[in-house]
C-alpha cells in the first residue's frame, strides 16, 4: 500500500527536526568542551611557562580588500614578545603554502626576522594547512610533545583540545584580540570549526602530509 503525501511529509519534517536538534547539541557541546581549554591559556608574557617551541598559527597578512589583517600583525606582536621574554627558544611558523603564490610561513618569517628574530630560531612548517596539520605535525615531524601555541584564544583553545587528544602538552599565548564587529565572520566561523574538530578525532582524520623528520632540538 503506498505512503499517504501526509505521512511522507510528516517523517520528513521529523527527520529535520532530529537533525536540526542534534546539530545543535553537537554545537553547543564542542564549544563547551574546548571553551574550558581557556583556563590553560595566558594574556601575558610574565605568566606564561617557559618552553622550547612556540608553535605559531598561521593566516594570511592581507585581507580581500588588500588592507593588512589584524589576526596576522597580532600573532606576529605576540610570537615577538615570547621570544625577547625568553619564554621559547625557537619559533615554528605552521601555515599554508598550498600554491606557488601564497606561503604564509615564509612571510610570517619575514616579519619576523626585520623584528629582529634571528633566522636560526625559526622553524617553517608548510604544510600546516589546518589547525589539526599544524598541531599533530608539531610532533609527528617537528618531534615536540611540549609547545606553546600562539594565535588568538579562541584558535589557542581549538588547536590546544586537539593537542591534548594527541598526546601533546599546550599551553597558548593570546595574541591581542580584534573588535567584535572585525571579527564577526571568524567568530561566526569558529563555532562550527569546533564541531568539526570533533568529526575529525572521532574519524581519526590526518595531516594532508608528513614528511622528512626535522627535529627542533633545545
Amino acid at each position: 500500500m503506498p505512503v499517504s503525501f501526509k505521512k511522507v511529509v510528516k517523517r520528513t519534517l521529523f527527520a529535520i527536526a532530529i537533525a536540526t536538534i542534534s546539530s545543535g547539541i553537537a554545537l553547543v557541546y564542542a564549544n563547551y568542551v574546548i571553551g574550558l581549554k581557556g583556563e590553560d591559556t595566558y594574556n601575558t608574557v610574565s605568566a606564561v611557562p617557559k618552553n622550547n617551541v612556540g608553535l605559531l598559527l598561521g593566516t594570511s597578512k592581507y585581507l580581500i580588500n588588500g588592507r593588512q589583517n589584524l589576526y596576522y600583525k597580532y600573532r606576529i606582536d605576540a610570537a615577538v614578545q615570547l621570544y625577547r621574554a625568553g619564554k621559547v627558544n625557537y619559533i615554528l611558523i605552521s601555515g599554508d603554502n598550498s600554491t606557488k603564490n601564497y606561503n604564509e610561513p615564509a612571510m610570517m618569517k619575514a616579519d619576523l626576522v626585520q623584528r629582529g628574530i634571528p633566522e636560526n630560531k625559526l622553524f617553517l612548517d608548510y604544510a600546516g594547512f589546518r589547525t589539526l596539520d599544524a598541531v599533530v605535525r608539531s610532533k609527528a615531524v617537528f618531534g615536540q610533545d611540549s609547545v606553546t601555541v600562539i594565535s588568538q584564544q579562541f584558535h589557542n583553545e581549538r588547536a590546544m583540545y586537539l593537542a591534548e587528544h594527541k598526546d601533546i602538552y599546550a599551553v597558548g599565548f593570546n595574541a591581542k584580540s580584534v573588535s567584535a564587529r572585525y571579527g564577526f565572520k571568524t567568530a561566526l566561523r569558529e563555532k562550527f570549526a569546533r564541531v568539526k574538530v570533533l568529526i575529525d578525532l572521532v574519524l581519526g582524520v590526518e595531516p594532508k602530509f608528513y614528511g622528512d623528520s626535522i627535529e627542533i632540538k633545545g
